[in-house]
């Protein structure tokens, strides 16, 4: 693989199902959900930052590099894919794409990237997102530096808050991935999805 990815994880929204706080930093099998997120993304690319507002010391105990979004306001994951956009090009130069990846995902496949990257150039496409179930996962994606400026553009200067309507203007493949025995892009967005992943693990184990 030429490509040089850095794994983006989206730890910025606000967490208002799950009563505020980092849903990332929830307890999932005696670990925080972002452990597991980490223990199977990382492996998969050329380094891993966070995507976060706020204190970046709450993640100090992951000594990994905190992007914030660099549009005010909680404007969506739009802001967090530019955020590693920007960080990237910033920090490593040497990358080619970021995939992203929510932070309350702690099923993510262990194939992710190398299946997406796989797709892309299949396709001949620009970006590359994650469907599962019939249900697409725009915000599971996979995003070339060199489109920093095109997104830029559509979030300060057009005000383009949804995903799809972004993505819509470049060449997107979609990317399937089986949903069983565990849907690879749960959510834990509640407390009710934190105990159906607890659940799932207790059934699953390390195939979940």
């Amino acid at each position: 693989m030429s490509e040089k990815i850095l794994g983006v994880v989206l730890a910025g929204g606000l967490a208002r199902r799950m009563g505020g706080g980092d849903k990332g930093l929830q307890q999932l099998g005696g670990k925080p959900i972002l452990n597991r997120i980490l223990d199977r993304l990382a492996p998969q690319v050329d380094g891993v930052i966070l995507n976060a507002n706020g204190d970046p010391a709450r993640f100090a105990a992951w000594n990994l590099p905190v992007a914030g979004d660099a549009v005010e306001g909680f404007v969506g994951p739009l802001a967090g894919v530019l955020a590693g956009l920007a960080w990237a090009r910033a920090h490593r130069p040497e990358i080619t794409d970021i995939v992203t990846v929510p932070g309350d995902g702690p099923f993510l496949p262990r194939d992710l990237v190398a299946r997406m990257v796989a797709a892309r150039a299949q396709a001949s496409a620009d970006l590359a997102c994650a469907v599962s179930a019939g249900q697409a996962y725009p915000v599971v994606g996979l995003w070339p530096v060199r489109l920093y400026d095109d997104l830029h553009r559509a979030v300060v200067e057009e005000d383009i808050r949804k995903v799809d309507r972004w993505t819509a203007r470049h060449k997107l493949v979609q990317v399937e991935f089986a949903a069983l025995p565990v849907d690879p892009f749960f959510n834990a967005n509640a407390p009710e999805d934190l105990a159906e992943a607890e659940r799932l693990l207790a059934l699953h184990g390390d195939a979940a």
